[in-house]
């Protein structure tokens, strides 16, 4: 696939097919993210790969966490519904990813591999999509929490968890919806 085609033709997939997404495949698909420009060579990126018996604890931790956010007004029966729904939404991602940042250095190396990590993130996502791969790069509660770095062996004294890219073969590709790119451009003499 052309580099300008991938770019803009690459969704964030939703929802996946049930097809298991082969191990080589993940592989090869994340061995793009390394060539992402990072200052100073540091390559601050991590991925753990997160299996069938670590995936059923954080199901049961989101399913958790949308009834712990769920306004008091709603019912027991509509909660339950609620957590059960969110429990089978995590559990239809064939493959998630943790994709974590190391936290090393002063304040500016930080930020640098922050945003170094990001750029190899997108490399992911675009080699994903040549492969016929879908990704959703998600954040949110599960993805912070102490025990979610406990369950996957990071140390958050030294590593930040960016988010999680669920992965699998797209069910459903989104049409696109962005402005003009002389929308957001700024020039100045």
């Amino acid at each position: 696939m052309d580099i300008k085609d991938a770019i803009t033709s690459r969704r964030s997939v939703f929802k996946f097919k049930q097809e298991h997404v082969p191990s080589e495949v993940i592989e090869q698909i994340f061995s793009y993210g390394i060539w992402a420009p990072n200052h100073h060579i540091t390559e601050p990126w991590r991925f753990t790969v997160i299996g069938e018996k670590t995936k059923l604890i954080l199901a049961e931790r989101y399913r958790d966490i949308k009834m712990e956010d769920t306004p008091d007004h709603v019912d027991a029966v509509n909660l339950a519904k609620i957590g059960q729904m969110a429990y089978e939404k995590f559990m239809s991602k064939p493959a998630i990813i943790a994709v974590s940042c190391i936290q090393d250095g002063d304040e500016q190396r930080q930020r640098e591999d922050y945003a170094a990590t990001c750029c190899a993130m997108q490399n992911v996502q675009l080699a994903a999509w040549d492969a016929g791969v879908g990704m959703q790069w998600s954040t949110g509660k599960i993805t912070m929490e102490e025990a979610t770095y406990k369950l996957l062996g990071i140390d958050p004294s030294e590593e930040y968890i960016i988010g999680f890219f669920y992965t699998g073969y797209p069910a459903e590709i989104k049409d696109p919806h962005r402005k003009q790119a002389a929308e957001f451009m700024r020039w100045v003499a």
